[in-house]
């Protein structure tokens, strides 16, 4: 089935999270009490609320998306790009920038959305947020009364597990097991919430989250049995 998906339908894409503010002691009461609560099954006795809000950026509702990247390709005869950029900054700006790009030039019933644990994370996180911020919805992260079969959406994750639903594996690991050359990354995504808070260093977050985009679709590529991208077909616009 994935020899039939046209290349040039699929978007490919990554997002960044950080905790909505810097520090917990920012949070008002409420939100405290809240977080408390959100945290207790995953934190366990080993944190308390306030040591364990460092990780706060992977739940929708106490942190916000910094950037989203996508990737798409662009072929004519023999010619192959795939094409990079980024919507970052202000979260409301980038969400309604990204909603434009999927309104517009991925609106069809045959485009796809395509991420790596795409399913779990980056598609409900990106719709939360957009609910948050009172933006419509775009008809591509929907999914309300659509049959599974009608989801518009790919995991190159899900897509590995060959219905194994116990079974997780990394970006980085599914790369490194299918011959991937490694992106030359001098972060991971558990410096992201420094990175950004301290450092405050938003390109090279985006760097990052580019380079996750561009392995997420040398990971399809392998899944296809097709040739990987070289340097020079990868185009930052």
């Amino acid at each position: 089935m994935l020899y039939k998906i046209d290349l040039e339908n699929i978007l490919f894409l990554d997002i960044e999270t950080v905790p909505e503010v810097a520090d917990y002691a920012a949070l008002d009461d409420a939100k405290k009490e809240l977080w408390e609560h959100k945290s207790q099954y995953q934190r366990k006795e080993e944190f308390t609320a306030e040591e364990f809000y460092d990780r706060a950026g992977i739940w929708a509702e106490f942190g916000k998306i910094i950037c989203i990247s996508v990737g798409y390709f662009h072929i004519k005869g023999d010619i192959r790009e795939f094409r990079v950029t980024s919507f970052h900054g202000d979260e409301a700006k980038l969400l309604k920038e990204f909603k434009n790009l999927l309104d517009t030039h991925f609106k069809y019933p045959k485009n796809l959305l395509c991420a790596h644990n795409g399913k779990e994370f980056d598609f409900p996180y990106i719709a939360r947020r957009m609910i948050i911020h009172r933006i419509n919805l775009p008809y591509k992260l929907d999914l309300f009364g659509k049959k599974p079969w009608e989801v518009p959406h790919l995991d190159t994750m899900e897509l590995w597990k060959f219905g194994d639903y116990k079974h997780y594996t990394s970006l980085k690991l599914m790369a490194n097991i299918l011959g991937i050359p490694s992106p030359k990354e001098d972060i991971d995504g558990s410096m992201v919430r420094d990175v950004y808070y301290q450092d405050k260093d938003l390109e090279r977050i985006i760097t990052y989250c580019e380079l996750d985009v561009v392995t997420t679709a040398q990971v399809f590529l392998r899944l296809r049995n097709a040739e990987l991208l070289e340097d020079a077909e990868i185009k930052k616009i």
